[in-house]
């Protein structure tokens, strides 16, 4: 088991990777998980139809590191391009996708995560219908699916992690060097998830800002 799944406290998923040497810095500061975004409108998007063998290396080296495959609303041809690259230990469903959707198609991969956009109890309302333990929470921001650098309502996330032991909640959502312990101290998260708040620019990621991110989350 890659321990990013397993294990609480896990340290930082650092999402939105576009690049070799960011990943590096990010591995070498100690995240345990990398995302890369294959959402076209994204500043921080992969081409999907590009060469991801940049990625298949990176795996094969650092096999202990989680790579997730970010999706919005995947099509049939996207799932089957990310599957056959053989680099991903997970995809994150971080758009509309229904549970039955999820369901069956998140089987190709070793695990599945699916996102919730929170500002309401009602948000919540359809975590149980997910069957995988893994939910990230991220700030519901009309017509964005992320990335927005909004901050989730943490008192929403602590009372759901408190009433849901079973589940593993990765808390997103304007998480930042300065915040995130507070957010780790105020959900008890199983782990946290940052893209904007480590960056020098969209899909630029400063390691100072990822090093002390992870530090700070971790202390």
């Amino acid at each position: 088991m890659i321990p990013f799944f397993d294990h609480t406290p896990a340290a930082p998923k650092i999402c939105g990777i576009t690049t070799s040497e960011d990943a590096l810095g990010c591995i070498e500061a100690g995240a345990a998980a990398l995302g890369f975004n294959f959402y076209p409108p994204s500043p921080r998007s992969i081409p999907a139809a590009g060469d991801l063998a940049w990625i298949k290396k990176l795996k094969t080296d650092y096999r202990d590191v989680a790579f997730v495959a970010v999706v919005v609303n995947p099509d049939e041809a996207l799932l089957e391009r990310l599957h056959g690259a053989s680099c991903f230990d997970a995809i994150q469903f971080h758009g509309d996708e229904m549970p039955a959707f999820c369901a069956v198609e998140g089987k190709r991969f070793d695990h599945w995560i699916k996102a919730l956009r929170v500002r309401t109890e009602a948000d919540l309302a359809s975590a149980s219908a997910f069957d995988t333990p893994y939910l990230l929470m991220d700030a519901a921001v009309p017509g964005t699916y992320g990335g927005s650098g909004e901050t989730t309502d943490w008192g929403l996330a602590a009372d759901f992690v408190a009433r849901h032991p079973g589940k593993r909640v990765i808390l997103a959502g304007g998480l930042a060097p300065e915040n995130v312990a507070g957010a780790v101290q105020r959900v008890r998260p199983h782990a946290v998830d940052v893209a904007s708040g480590v960056e020098s620019e969209p899909g630029s990621k400063d390691t100072s800002k990822v090093a002390a991110f992870i530090q700070s989350a971790l202390a």
